[in-house]
């Protein structure tokens, strides 16, 4: 079995898998206060709650946009399950041709949903992930990365919108019957639900005009799931895509050191 860890800056999302079977999924908050001391007692209750033996995990691999929480993952990691995880970043194989500015640059999340997506769908795509931050990541039709496009995340939005105001109460996400709100907090909502669903509509006709007609669009992240179903455009919602290009970049890498040796 394979750990793979997804740490964003909120969340960490860790996932087994047995082969391409995801085992389980769990989600956990993202503290640089902790110590890897701390994330070993958690890490080891979560495998002991999903009922996987610590010796059942072979690898890992971890995907981080907080560079300070890799070193204490990479530590909890190898104290539960004796393994040295890869991580996502210089050194590693992707197979993905990054044709941007500077392709260092390009985020760990940013890889593995791409590399997600050349696996499981057709080229040229676009991909929504829904996090902190929104992200858009395009493939043409060879399958390179060509660029994107960020920008603040729903959660973001909300939780601007409330501080930054003296009258606006903290909401649900959830998406009122009408557009045209008929009190302030259906005003929020339809601003944030109908209006996310809209820029998610709108950047797809602005990608297509640059890229052409025929792409893929498909959609991760917590809020995707209920933020695509108010899209006029069709999108495929893949749940776990970041976790499963985690584990193509671990098989990938695993080939490549196999073909090494021999």
């Amino acid at each position: 079995m394979i750990l793979a860890v997804d740490i964003g800056n909120i969340h960490a999302v860790i996932g087994v898998y047995d082969g391409e079977k995801l085992v389980f999924k769990s989600r956990i908050s993202t503290d640089t206060a902790k110590t890897d001391d701390e994330y070993t007692i958690i890490l080891g209750s979560l495998l002991e709650l999903y009922g996987v033996r610590r010796e059942e995990i072979t690898g890992g691999i971890i995907g981080s946009v907080v560079p300070q929480m890799i070193t204490i993952f990479l530590r909890a990691v190898k104290m539960v399950c004796g393994v040295e995880a890869l991580v996502v970043g210089p050194g590693i194989k992707t197979g993905l041709n990054i044709k941007i500015d500077n392709p260092g640059q390009l985020g760990a999340n940013l890889v593995c949903v791409s590399v997600g997506a050349l696996e499981k769908y057709p080229a040229p795509s676009i991909v929504f992930d829904m996090g902190t931050a929104t992200t858009i990541s395009a493939l043409d039709d060879t399958g390179a990365f060509i660029g994107g496009s960020i920008m603040p995340g729903v959660n973001i939005m909300l939780n601007s919108l409330v501080e930054k105001t003296a009258q606006l109460p903290q909401i649900s996400l959830e998406a009122p019957k009408n557009v045209i709100g008929a009190n302030t907090v259906e005003c929020m909502k339809s601003g944030i639900v109908y209006g996310t669903a809209s820029m998610l509509d709108g950047m797809v006709e602005r990608y297509r005009r640059e890229m052409g007609e025929k792409l893929t669009v498909i959609a991760t992240g917590s809020p995707a799931g209920y933020i695509i179903r108010y899209c006029s455009h069709q999108m495929i919602y893949d749940k776990s895509l970041l976790l499963d290009g985690l584990r193509i970049l671990y098989e990938k890498n695993q080939k490549e050191n196999g073909e090494k040796r021999l």
